[in-house]
């Protein structure tokens, strides 16, 4: 048995947010870059654009479960600084090969990167604070800092692609991913977690298993891990196919098409922003998890179904708009609220590793399948199938006692 000793300490906060906004800014900068990378340097077809996803997500899956036991094992904090090695190091390496084996072997070192991060952040915080009457509100708070710190790493990717390339800016978001390592092995503390000194593997085993009972056994959290399977059985093929559809419709393959994507990035994220500040202040309430969460599934099927039929250019921004930039923004914070408030400290990054477990599994089942669809009939009836993912999905939430408002 793993005992942790409390002590009064700064509040953490602070730079919990500061390094969210940060490496979210590296992040999304690496993302635009290499999406637009992906179709315009590296010509790659849209079964080859949702492989690759496909492979990042297979490496997630693999390797999601043993971090997450790690880092709830050994340390949260040491976890965050290898997940910051090897994404920096993967992300520079996307903007050196354009072959389609090479990319792909590069999108799976940084999945198995990102595992190293997943779960561990939140259950890091959540234990520094040591406050459960906040630690909703830090979370709501912490999914905003994300989107406005994305949409200044959009900012200064764009420029630096236009005033460059876009292997100069995936490189420099790499570089920038590294030094964010140094940043938390020197800010962040580990004063609530004491880490397994004796008997790790059977300690290890014993936090496993208890995350699968729990994840088993309590119906809100089986509710979410459900739901989040079926949803991102639809998102990966918006993820890497939003792009194509753009382009197919109206936005230029040429003439820096990167300055049109930032922006429709950055009021995406800024619409999020928005979104999150509004459910801030009323997550905590009972029932509340469960309500927004319909909310953002609602958008994510109307703006997927608009994009996938848009007439024109115009249209099809607006689809994009409300999908990723406030459907989106919603779905993952709000499952990690609702997950996280029943999951106790031991098992705290392990269940939220199952969370990832449950979107790798979606998108490599149904991120295939829709890539195929997408090669063989038309990107259009591909993410007509994401918004039929989606509304299953909110089918399932919505007709489900779990989480529902007690009655007085």
């Amino acid at each position: 048995m793993t005992y942790r000793h409390r002590v009064p300490v700064r509040d953490p906060v602070p730079v919990f947010l500061w390094w969210t906004a940060l490496s979210s800014a590296s992040f999304r900068g690496y993302g635009l870059a290499a999406l637009i990378y992906f179709v315009t340097d590296a010509d790659l077809e849209p079964l080859q654009l949702v492989l690759l996803g496909t492979a990042l997500e297979v490496a997630v899956l693999v390797a999601e479960i043993p971090t997450g036991v790690v880092a709830d094992t050994l340390s949260r904090k040491r976890s965050i600084v290898i997940s910051h090695v090897i994404m920096g190091l993967a992300f520079a390496a996307v903007g050196l090969t354009t072959d389609f084996v090479l990319l792909l072997l590069t999108q799976v070192a940084w999945g198995v990167g990102y595992t190293f991060m997943s779960g561990a952040d939140v259950a890091w915080i959540t234990d520094e604070l040591d406050d459960p009457t906040r630690i909703d509100q830090v979370l709501a708070r912490r999914e905003r800092w994300r989107l406005l710190g994305g949409a200044v790493g959009l900012t200064a990717s764009g420029l630096l692609a236009w005033a460059t390339d876009l292997t100069t800016a995936m490189i420099v978001m790499g570089t920038i991913r590294l030094v964010l390592g140094l940043f938390v092995a020197l800010l962040f503390t580990e004063h609530n977690f004491t880490p397994v000194v004796e008997h790790r593997f059977a300690e290890a085993k014993a936090i496993f298993s208890e995350g699968v009972r729990l994840a088993r056994h309590d119906t809100q959290i089986f509710l979410v891990l459900g739901a989040t399977l079926t949803l991102n059985s639809g998102a990966e093929a918006v993820d890497r196919l939003f792009t194509r559809r753009l382009i197919d419709v109206g936005f230029p393959e040429t003439a820096n098409p990167i300055v049109w994507f930032t922006l429709l990035g950055i009021v995406g994220l800024l619409a999020g922003v928005l979104a999150l500040r509004y459910i801030e202040a009323r997550v905590s309430a009972e029932g509340a998890p469960r309500r927004y969460y319909l909310c953002g599934v609602g958008l994510a099927i109307i703006g997927t179904g608009v994009l996938a039929w848009a007439p024109n250019v115009w249209v099809g921004v607006a689809g994009t708009f409300v999908v990723r930039g406030i459907g989106w923004s919603i779905i993952p914070a709000v499952a990690m609220i609702w997950v996280n408030r029943r999951t106790p400290s031991n098992v705290r990054a392990t269940v939220q590793s199952f969370l990832g477990q449950a979107e790798s599994v979606g998108e490599i089942t149904g991120g295939v399948l829709l890539g195929a669809v997408a090669q063989w009939t038309a990107v259009p009836i591909a993410l007509t199938g994401s918004a039929g993912m989606f509304l299953l999905a909110f089918v399932i939430v919505s007709r489900s006692k779990a989480g529902r408002l007690t009655p007085a």
